[in-house]
């Protein structure tokens, strides 16, 4: 699996979040840190796009984070990465930089997930999303962390 990112994880707090659901992963999820675009808004997208799209392997089943995109349930992914995985697409997820994704990622995108309406820090987007991989494979594992239904 790999994770592809704008921006570089500097604060030692995110980071240990990161590492705290990322080491439990199996398969490993690789993480790819590509440097923030520089110049116009649309510059910024196109030139983070080429990156995006060059560190997103041909085969795989890219999932872009946008807040366009759509809300799924964690049962819903998990079972959803089952499925890219047993078809041999290996899943990778893409977050982009503070200006969004630009409209290639998007069509090269075979699905999209949003967090939901609110605007999130892109970091804590990062964070969200590794713990939202590791409680997919608990899910697919039958592990009690996670808990559904309500009371």
């Amino acid at each position: 699996m790999r994770l592809v990112a704008v921006g570089r994880m500097k604060d030692k707090a995110e980071l240990a979040l990161v590492e705290r659901y990322r080491k439990r992963l199996r398969p490993p999820l690789d993480i790819v840190e590509l440097p923030d675009g520089r110049g116009s808004p649309e510059e910024i997208k196109r030139r983070e796009a080429q990156a995006i799209l060059a560190a997103c392997p041909a085969s795989s089943f890219v999932l872009a984070l946008d807040e366009g995109g759509h809300a799924w349930s964690s049962p819903a992914l998990a079972s959803a990465m089952q499925g890219w995985m047993a078809d041999g697409r290996t899943p990778c997820f893409v977050i982009g930089g503070a200006e969004g994704l630009d409209a290639s990622v998007l069509r090269r995108a075979d699905a999209t997930l949003s967090f939901g309406a609110l605007t999130w820090p892109h970091m804590l987007v990062r964070i969200m999303l590794v713990e939202q991989i590791y409680r997919a494979q608990a899910i697919l594992a039958g592990h009690p962390y996670h808990r559904s239904g309500r009371p």
